[in-house]
């Protein structure tokens, strides 16, 4: 869902280079992997190429190679944006800070079940907040309240895994 939505959104996949705003035509998505030692962002490269299941392996692959310190210095670079998690401890959403030069951060927070109305009937659904950290000098913030909101459609209408 998120390559989707930035594919439709290019201004989101951008980096600042001096008083320059330059387009990436790669989407090389960082993720977030927590160490005792701190936090690393390994990236999933060309991730607008892969299935969802070559994402996934993409994303357990650079995770554990993260926790046993196996990372090679090209497994960090060129990220485009970045993907972090800080509901895998428990909060419902953060305020993530931008990996510069990128121009946004995507927080994933915590999963969990809540009523919702759904057809006029309240049911129980795992439910997950989004927040976006976005460099204003790119991204107008109607811009970036357009992706999100781009970003939860497909995520809501999304009912199979799709490969």
């Amino acid at each position: 869902a998120l390559v989707d939505t930035i594919r439709e959104f290019p201004i989101m996949n951008c980096s600042v280079s001096g008083d320059a705003i330059v387009y990436k035509r790669p989407i090389n998505v960082g993720i977030a992997v927590a160490l005792e030692t701190g936090l690393i962002v390994p990236v999933v490269k060309d991730a607008h190429l892969k299935s969802f299941t070559g994402l996934a392996l993409a994303i357990h692959d650079l995770a554990e190679r993260a926790r046993t310190k196996k990372l090679k210095p090209e497994d960090v670079q060129h990220g485009t944006i970045t993907v972090t998690n800080p509901g895998i401890y428990g909060p419902l959403f953060g305020t993530p800070i931008i990996n510069q030069p990128q121009v946004a951060i995507l927080g994933v927070g915590g999963i969990e079940k809540r009523p919702v109305v759904i057809n006029d009937a309240i049911a129980i659904r795992s439910m997950v907040y989004l927040s976006l950290t976005f460099d204003h000098r790119v991204i107008d913030g109607a811009v970036a309240d357009q992706f999100m909101a781009s970003l939860k459609r497909r995520l809501q209408s999304w009912t199979e895994w799709k490969d």
